[in-house]
């Protein structure tokens, strides 16, 4: 089972390795998209962001810290799924679709992080961990 984890571990990381990258490698494109998108301090964010799921990505695939790993996935996408994908406000339904789809994604993959969180809490075998200090699971 240790290997299922860790294939699991990495499978879940690199679409957040490879966004991390994207948000810092692309970075004038991807304040543009969140100018379009409204979101206040756009660059700022995107650095910010990009920063977030990139180190916890990495954290999450090393298996160290990955419960903060997990966690700041999670403060990113839960956010990122209202501001990016308002589906709600779209009246095409080719971009209604595209948006709702990006919205559950993004909720669904908090929920995984949220779990993985709550795993490394509980005492799953990630490597060191903040919550041990902090957290009762």
């Amino acid at each position: 089972m240790n290997a299922v984890l860790v294939i699991g571990r990495i499978l879940f990381a690199l679409i957040f390795i490879n966004s991390g990258i994207s948000h810092l490698t692309k970075l004038e494109a991807m304040t543009g998209y969140a100018k379009y998108k409204k979101v206040p301090a756009a660059k700022l964010g995107v650095i910010v962001s990009g920063l977030m799921i990139l180190v916890g990505g990495l954290y999450i695939v090393f298996g160290v810290y990955a419960d903060l790993g997990a966690l700041l996935i999670a403060i990113f996408l839960i956010p990122t799924a209202f501001l990016m994908h308002a589906f709600w406000k779209e009246t095409d339904a080719t971009a209604k679709q595209t948006e709702t789809i990006g919205f559950f994604k993004d909720l669904a993959l908090a929920g995984a992080a949220l779990i993985i969180f709550a795993l490394v809490g509980a005492g799953a075998d990630f490597g060191p961990s903040i919550t041990s200090a902090f957290f009762n699971f």
